[in-house]
């Protein structure tokens, strides 16, 4: 029996997880067999055991296949020391079963063309993927400090640490995505003035040479890149860069669309040689909004599209990913729209939006 562990997290968390509920259970109801285990995590686990990472969520997530993670944060949770502030319960997931490939699909639906704040035909039928990687670089390399300097000064420190493997391994990630798609792929970084992206070009350009050279490769500064996302965003296919700018470069991405609402994403571990097993995160790029959380109009989309990517990923139920896909297209082509895309004109709320997408499923079934 497949299972997933539900993190809902804070803010908008539960809504949207809520939702994404009611449409596993529809796949339930078909035969899929998904076995469901909740836990907790960031803020609303920080409120209720003091960590935002507890052990027994820990425990929950190594039994089960994969993890569906909602969001974490809210300004309730500012003044908290950074180890215990409600992210370091998303990095710590990331960190400890080492999900080094973040898949972010950035794809215009065809209803939502004019809800970009893009003209419509430089984004008209957008359907790339930013491939960061998410395990090392800048969030994560020591040392990490704030130091008093004397004389009223303080000295902050973030350091920016890439080995080989770790930029070779997402690289392979890449040209296999490539291969599936297009067969391109821009390797972004900041060669001119760091050290860690001369490195990340020299280990992508010699990863190209093992046996992937049916796949183009460009290379491209990651500020011109973002700017060229704007400019041109259907030049690319697949994009690979670190975490820092995979970040950044995603959220750009993310606007095309139209909505950050709209975005799913998959954290992907390497698989494990002697069970064949990948272990793997799917969350929407979003966060937990907590100027709407509770007022039940979130758009529900990122979150149910971020369990179609598990479908495909973790679960290889190409068929029902593809009819959640169609029905989530579908539910947009009828003009139902929660606020975030509505641009001003009549809106439906989390409820309504789910309410649509899975009448378009059962039609389908």
């Amino acid at each position: 029996m497949p299972s997933l562990l539900l993190l809902a997290g804070d803010g908008i968390g539960p809504e949207i997880t809520d939702a994404t509920k009611r449409v596993i259970e529809h796949f339930n109801t078909a035969g899929a067999g998904f076995e469901l285990v909740e836990g907790l995590v960031g803020g609303a686990a920080y409120d209720a055991v003091g960590t935002p990472f507890p052990e027994e969520t820990l425990q929950k997530a190594e039994a089960t296949d994969a993890i569906l993670f909602a969001a974490v944060g809210g300004p309730q949770y500012d003044h908290l020391a950074y180890d215990e502030r409600p992210e370091a319960g998303l990095l710590g997931l990331r960190k400890h079963f080492d999900l080094f490939a973040n898949i972010r699909p950035a794809i215009v639906y065809p209803a939502l063309a004019d809800a970009s704040s893009l003209k419509r035909e430089v984004v008209e039928g957008l359907d790339i993927i930013i491939l960061r990687e998410l395990t090392g670089g800048v969030y994560f390399g020591e040392p990490k400090t704030i130091e008093d300097i004397g004389n009223g000064q303080k000295r902050a420190v973030d350091t920016q640490v890439y080995d080989t493997f770790e930029i070779e391994r997402i690289a392979r990630a890449a040209f296999d995505l490539a291969r599936a798609r297009r067969g391109k792929v821009t390797s972004m970084e900041k060669r001119n003035v760091m050290k860690t992206g001369v490195l990340w070009r020299e280990v992508v350009e010699a990863t190209h040479r093992q046996g992937y050279e049916d796949v183009a490769l460009d290379h491209m500064l990651a500020d011109a890149g973002a700017m060229q996302l704007v400019r041109d965003p259907k030049q690319f296919d697949v994009v690979v860069t670190d975490n820092l700018f995979g970040d950044m470069l995603s959220d750009v991405a993310a606007q095309l669309t139209g909505s950050l609402g709209m975005l799913p994403s998959a954290s992907l571990g390497a698989v494990d040689e002697r069970t064949g097993r990948r272990r793997a995160m799917y969350e929407p790029v979003h966060g937990s909004a907590p100027d709407i959380a509770g007022r039940g109009i979130a758009n529900p989309i990122a979150m149910i599209a971020s369990f179609g990517m598990a479908l495909q990923y973790s679960f290889a139920m190409l068929d029902e990913a593809r009819a959640l896909d169609a029905a989530i297209a579908a539910a947009l082509e009828d003009g139902v729209r929660t606020a975030d895309i509505a641009a001003g004109g009549p809106s439906v709320d989390t409820k309504g939006m789910t309410d649509a997408i899975l009448a378009h499923l059962q039609r389908a079934a």
